[in-house]
């Protein structure tokens, strides 16, 4: 089965797909853009800001982990960036289940805990014969931060194996799976969500190094036991880490 399309951040779930396409839309109700000038400006103060930010916690800024996420064909996958719109559509990502919430986050694309700065890939497989396609994120935080989230995220996998609903949608699964022994911690899961008539297994691991939360999320429609992500992929990852991390 050929599969070159990579799925989105929150594959596969048509509201988001929705989104993101009107994500795209000028936000001004009059037509009217903001000067270029404008615009550099206030990215410039974001960029100074996330920077200060990032110091004083001891975090990598989005200037440095972009540099520090994998990009291009890696142990047989491929890395590309992703739309800032697309990734956009995956906030807000709120579950009807407080406890539930850190894997509500992470559907979307984020730590359910404000991260200084994040960055996102898409993952598509090189050989058109494997099935498994997703996406990973980093998410940078003091690493007290980055230990509570991994805490939380743990206990939520433990405490909502029934599942939970967020932005309309059914995810009416949780379940634990065996974790990588990589980085400072790991946690792996896997969310069934609710598609139409379709059951979707989602797969995720998450690797904290330091304040940074490394994020895989993979599908594999034809086999759920090989949707994770490989750790090839991960480990390659955390290594591009520690090298930024110096």
């Amino acid at each position: 089965m050929k599969l070159r399309r990579a799925l989105p951040i929150a594959a596969v779930i048509p509201a988001l797909l929705a989104i993101s396409a009107c994500s795209g839309e000028s936000a001004d109700s009059d037509g009217k853009k903001p000067s270029a000038s404008a615009g550099a400006n206030t990215k410039q103060s974001l960029e100074e800001k996330e920077t200060a930010e990032a110091k004083l916690l001891g975090a990598l800024d989005g200037k440095a982990l972009e540099k520090a996420a994998i990009t291009g064909k890696t142990a047989g996958f491929d890395a590309k960036k992703i739309a800032k719109a697309e990734v956009e559509a995956g906030r807000g990502m709120d579950a009807d289940k407080k406890d539930c919430q850190p894997l509500a986050s992470l559907i979307g694309g984020f730590t359910h805990l404000p991260a200084v700065s994040t960055v996102h890939r898409s993952l598509q497989p090189s050989k058109a014969t494997n099935a498994t396609v997703g996406s990973m994120w980093l998410a940078s935080h003091s690493e007290d931060d980055a230990t509570r989230a991994m805490k939380e995220l743990r206990a939520a996998v433990t405490d909502c194996p029934k599942g939970f609903k967020t932005l309309g949608l059914t995810y009416g699964k949780v379940e634990s799976l065996p974790a990588p022994k990589l980085g400072d911690e790991a946690v792996g899961y896997r969310i069934t969500g609710d598609i139409g008539k379709q059951k979707v297994p989602m797969t995720y691991t998450v690797v904290r190094s330091g304040g940074i939360i490394s994020a895989f999320y993979g599908v594999n429609m034809l086999d759920a036991k090989k949707a994770a992500i490989p750790e090839p992929v991960i480990k390659a990852q955390l290594k591009r880490l520690a090298d930024a991390k110096g």
